[in-house]
């Protein structure tokens, strides 16, 4: 959406984030380029794998060139992966002979895969999600490793394996409620890619966000304080299914069609989904649905 009526569409608009707060900054910053005030419900978090000898085994495999391709369809796969090749004293990129092939789904993980040094041979342009990369995954046999979290359904798995590759999946890390327990959670750090701005590229610096209790957020939702909330997953539609329901005027904005199908199944109607699963995407989305609708008055106090 361009034009005044598009660059003022976002303007003082409270937008819920349900993402961690180490993994929301990106979104809080373009959403404040945009003019919107962003605010922080966790509501899902990162755990280690419960099985961790199955997932030492499966990057061994890898290591040891039994793999023909590693698929790595989250950020947060990049840094369980990350952090089991710590636990024995190596770099990520290590764990990748050469010949080794490597396909991911959205520009978000393929920017995070470079800055750990690891080149990225396939990734979909169009749909950025597991059915993309099913698109254009080239048929024939094939050894793939698929490390995905212990929720993940198997349509990629099951369409890999249509395309005629011999997929071993195995559970990287597990999704749980936030907070994840501080013994267990997955917090390894991982190398800055480059940064977006609100059109798609990263900028530097920390964002200190207001954080959210479910109770307020509730409040304000009743209240029609807040104008959308964002989710990043089907497990983030779940949460908010369980916790925040009914959403009344506050609008549902999914990342991925995954997202949106979940949201679908648990009745919640959604009013946008981004095109791109990048903070750029997020902001176009929220851009286009919003360009039409008259910011509600300011809040008295």
């Amino acid at each position: 959406m361009s034009g005044a009526a598009g660059d003022r569409a976002l303007l003082g608009r409270k937008i819920l984030i349900t993402r961690s707060p180490d993994r929301a900054g990106s979104l809080a910053r373009s959403l404040s380029a945009a003019g919107a005030e962003p605010l922080l419900l966790p509501l899902i978090d990162f755990e280690r794998a419960a099985d961790q000898d199955a997932l030492a085994e499966a990057l061994s495999g890898l290591s040891g060139g039994h793999f023909d391709w590693l698929v790595v369809s989250s950020i947060t796969t990049v840094r369980a992966l990350k952090a089991k090749a710590a636990e024995q004293g190596l770099e990520l990129s290590s764990l990748l002979p050469s010949g080794v092939r490597v396909a991911t789904i959205g520009p978000s993980s393929r920017r995070i895969l470079e800055a750990e040094g690891i080149r990225v041979d396939l990734a979909p342009e169009g749909g950025q999600s597991a059915a993309g990369l099913l698109e254009v995954w080239p048929a024939g046999p094939g050894r793939v490793l698929l490390p995905q979290a212990d929720i993940a359904d198997s349509l990629l798995s099951d369409g890999l394996a249509g395309k005629g590759a011999e997929v071993a999946a195995v559970i990287a890390y597990r999704t749980v409620d936030f907070p994840a327990r501080p013994e267990e959670r997955l917090d390894t750090e991982l190398a800055k890619a480059a940064a977006w701005s609100a059109a798609g590229a990263e900028v530097t610096g920390e964002q200190e966000l207001p954080l959210l209790e479910p109770a307020r957020a509730r409040a304000m939702i009743d209240d029609g304080a807040l104008a959308a909330v964002v989710a990043a997953s089907p497990s983030a539609a779940r949460r908010i299914a369980a916790t925040l329901l009914p959403l009344r005027d506050c609008r549902f904005i999914a990342i991925g069609r995954s997202t949106a199908a979940e949201a679908g199944e648990l009745g919640i109607p959604v009013a946008a989904t981004a095109k791109e699963p990048t903070p750029g995407g997020i902001v176009a989305a929220l851009t286009e649905l919003f360009s039409t609708v008259q910011p509600s008055a300011p809040e008295r106090t």
